[in-house]
């Protein structure tokens, strides 16, 4: 699979192997220097080292080695089926469930399930990613859509794109937030000085997350956040960076932070126009019972 990038002014200068790092999320760098050195990086149709330095306007293409086949087997793990029909599941995903088969994780994973349970799925990201279009972190709850056929792959990837899928989330962030309403408009990129996580950085792809204030609690407030861009981590990225972190966030939150498996965060609302019939479907789904028994738990602190 071929891909390409042009350099930006932003990029200037920048050794390639860190560039694509931010331009390829689910690229480490140790990968990309491996491509480099196998000769399968190209800029302006040349073969470049890992410490090339790019240079504005410049053409970077690369060839992505098909990744070894894995078999990947059907499996009856339970799942929460919100909507299906001919084109279109809409599954309520648990946490702590890994979307999709990758290296140290094989099994167990909602593919798995959805290939027990659904007959057929779109084929456009191969056999590891069969109908998927969209994620959400292992450890974030809520709503998924999920393509039977390619047609409904195409379109619902390009409502992604052109930004009209509607997806809200609640979070339970620390701090208590003293305004009702707020708009993080800050780019996201994987973070210089962690190569595991992303980060608010300059040069990063655009992100755009909306919130409003649901509730107020003594050192913590409950969150809707509305997605414009669905970037790596953004809303745990975005509210780290206006110093409010998700609760239970092992890899962007405090250490002292309330007792929970992973960040609060929880995919309660998803909006879409239905591939075929361009039908308006909403769902909306509640939180986990951990989520509620935490808002429960910071209820009878305030008394």
């Amino acid at each position: 699979m071929s891909e390409h990038y042009k350099v930006t002014e932003n990029d200037q200068s920048k050794r390639i192997d860190k560039l694509l790092t931010e331009v390829i999320e689910e690229a480490s760098r140790s990968q990309i220097q491996g491509w480099l050195k196998d000769g399968i990086v190209f800029v302006d149709g040349k073969a470049v080292k890992s410490n090339y330095k790019v240079q504005e306007g410049e053409s970077i293409t690369w060839h992505i080695p098909e990744p070894e086949p894995m078999d990947i087997l059907p499996e009856d793990i339970p799942i929460e089926i919100v909507y299906e029909d001919e084109d279109v599941i809409v599954v309520n995903k648990p946490s702590g469930m890994v979307i999709h088969p990758a290296a140290g994780h094989y099994s167990g994973t909602l593919v798995n399930a959805l290939l027990f349970h659904v007959k057929d799925l779109s084929g456009i990201n191969g056999v590891e990613r069969p109908g998927i279009v969209h994620r959400i972190d292992k450890d974030t709850s809520g709503l998924l859509m999920v393509a039977k056929n390619d047609l409904a792959h195409q379109s619902l990837a390009e409502q992604l794109s052109k930004k009209t899928v509607e997806r809200k989330y609640e979070a339970i962030v620390h701090g208590e937030i003293h305004h009702e309403y707020g708009t993080i408009d800050a780019p996201i990129g994987r973070d210089p000085k962690d190569r595991q996580r992303m980060a608010v950085v300059d040069g990063g792809r655009d992100a755009v997350t909306h919130f409003r204030v649901l509730r107020h609690f003594t050192d913590f407030t409950l969150v809707e956040c509305k997605l414009e861009t669905g970037r790596t981590h953004q809303i745990r990225v975005h509210m780290r960076y206006i110093e409010h972190p998700l609760a239970g966030d092992p890899k962007y939150g405090p250490r002292k932070t309330l007792d929970l498996d992973g960040q609060a965060l929880h995919a309660k609302s998803l909006g879409f126009e239905h591939p075929r019939t361009g039908e308006w479907k909403t769902f909306e789904v509640e939180p986990p019972a951990e989520f509620k028994e935490t808002l429960k738990y910071l209820e009878t602190r305030e008394v």
